[in-house]
């Protein structure tokens, strides 16, 4: 598979939706995941980004021009002991609890679907990381309409072992703009990693169209000591 340059993967896509990267920094010292989010409504753009204990949590940046909190206001990122949960929607919760119970990635998210926005049906995406002595893997999975079908739900994970230096995989919810939105194809999309925290925030952040984005978050993770950094950007201030 070919290596993209994520910065030109997002200038090429006016509205990703929302997009989760996960991988290894360039000098193998951190994992590294980030999530952002777009919007096209007044609703979804009324949003931003908080910290909550480990993770981070949606809420409305002028509550009283909330209208409707169904499938905005989540928490997208949780940590469950030496596992980072980071997902589009409340499907994280349904991952902590169930893989609290013992159940796998996988598992958990087989008692969920896309999302019931019809007619766009946006996938469901959510990746996993796991920390052990021995470094770190991850998993991707996406849940999505049989070709904007809602009467059957295409399920697909997949997982990366020893992650490699400067390399990540890329998964969103949208193809690009459209009516209905047209759902991502494919398997995540390998893209390189490069620069420290600040350096990759700032890339991501300064690739999404201006007009689209709401928020993003930025975590990495030192291999070594399980320490971490976090940044978190809201166009709303």
């Amino acid at each position: 598979m070919k290596k993209l340059d994520i910065s030109q993967e997002l200038r090429s896509n006016a509205y990703p939706g929302r997009g989760i990267v996960i991988g290894r920094s360039a000098d193998g010292k951190y994992a590294v995941t980030a999530y952002f989010i777009m919007g096209r409504s007044e609703n979804s753009r009324n949003r931003v980004f908080v910290e909550d204990g480990d993770g981070i949590r949606t809420q409305a940046f002028d509550p009283s021009k909330l209208t409707d909190p169904h499938l905005i206001i989540y928490a997208p990122v949780r940590v469950l002991g030496n596992k980072l949960i980071v997902t589009n929607g409340d499907q994280t919760d349904t991952i902590y609890e169930l893989m609290d119970k013992q159940y796998t990635f996988e598992q958990s998210l087989r008692s969920r679907e896309f999302e019931d926005d019809a007619p766009n049906y946006t996938p469901r995406i959510s990746g996993i990381l796991r920390f052990g002595e021995d470094g770190f893997n991850y998993a991707m999975s996406i849940l999505k309409s049989a070709n904007g079908n809602p009467d059957s739900c295409q399920r697909f994970t997949f997982s990366y072992n020893n992650p490699v230096a400067g390399e990540g995989h890329f998964i969103h919810t949208y193809q690009g703009d459209g009516s209905p939105l047209p759902s991502f194809e494919g398997e995540p999309k390998l893209v390189g990693i490069s620069g420290s925290i600040d350096e990759f925030t700032e890339l991501l952040w300064n690739s999404l169209n201006e007009d689209n984005k709401v928020s993003l978050f930025v975590r990495y993770v030192n291999l070594e000591d399980k320490s971490e950094e976090t940044r978190i950007v809201n166009k709303n201030k």
